[in-house]
């Protein structure tokens, strides 16, 4: 299971980790935000030394009930990070999490090698075209609505099975328009409850259907520190060990705010599933 970034095959079968740095005010966890130069090097060359395979750019937060802010702003934050990263990493392998097509053509001319789009192409018609023109992995995830109303829309005759139908209509779209490597994100918090959340990582394994890299991304989220009625602040080890059920269960990538300690659980989760 390869993907192909700027010209060099990342095998999956070992799972991969990519790290969080938002170029945000106001992301939901606020050890991720990175508003300076300083910020940004920093958490950058930490994730890098600690392991990360890749590093996941934000300039849109998508947490619930996030503010819509215009394009040129997400533009005038991500560009400058995206340069500012690979003159100082120039080997860094940059995700870029956003739904518009123009800052992804934007972000992968200047250096980025793969795009993380939270509606797998649905908010923007362009965006699977501009994939398919740079040929470059895309994380496709399960939401319904926008950040700003997805929560009132979780509502599921079966949840795990309209969820398939959502990859299997999103994967033909990006497949008849040409696009290689995709990648399956699906989408915990996004028009889920917590119930909702917890029902579809006891059943991650059917995902295995879809027979494409699962990427997952729990850290720090409400489902587990509302769960346990503490803080994002306190998450980590809730966090870890959704992280290990996970990697059981068939995920490829861990997308997390904590390079180190995913790191750590992918080296012991392996001892198990070898």
């Amino acid at each position: 299971m390869f993907i192909n970034c700027k010209g060099n095959l990342i095998d999956l079968s070992t799972p991969k980790v990519m790290g969080i740095i938002n170029i945000t005010p106001d992301s939901f966890f606020s050890g991720s935000r990175s508003t300076s130069e300083k910020e940004i090097l920093q958490n950058a060359e930490s994730m890098l030394n600690e392991g990360a395979d890749f590093l996941d750019l934000g300039a849109y937060s998508s947490r619930p009930g996030a503010d819509d802010i215009p394009v040129e702003e997400e533009l005038n934050r991500m560009l400058p990070a995206v340069e500012l990263i690979l003159k100082n990493f120039p080997d860094a392998l940059l995700s870029i999490d956003t739904f518009r097509s123009e800052v992804a053509a934007k972000s992968i001319d200047s250096g980025a090698a793969m795009i993380n789009d939270i509606s797998a192409g649905k908010l923007d018609e362009n965006m699977l075209s501009v994939i398919a023109k740079y040929q470059v992995p895309y994380i496709m995830m399960h939401m319904k609505g926008t950040p700003q109303n997805m929560q009132s829309l979780n509502q599921y005759e079966d949840l795990v099975a309209e969820i398939l139908l959502y990859f299997s209509e999103r994967i033909k779209a990006a497949r008849d328009i040409g696009i290689n490597d995709i990648i399956i994100d699906p989408g915990f918090g996004f028009a889920k409850n917590i119930e909702q959340n917890y029902e579809l990582f006891s059943k991650l394994e059917l995902l295995k259907t879809i027979e494409l890299p699962l990427l997952i991304g729990i850290s720090r989220k409400s489902m587990i520190w509302k769960k346990l009625g503490i803080s994002a602040n306190e998450a980590l080890n809730g966090t870890t060990a959704l992280n290990a059920i996970a990697l059981m269960k068939g995920a490829k990538i861990l997308r997390v705010h904590d390079v180190k300690e995913a790191v750590e659980c992918i080296k012991i989760t392996a001892e198990l599933t070898n």
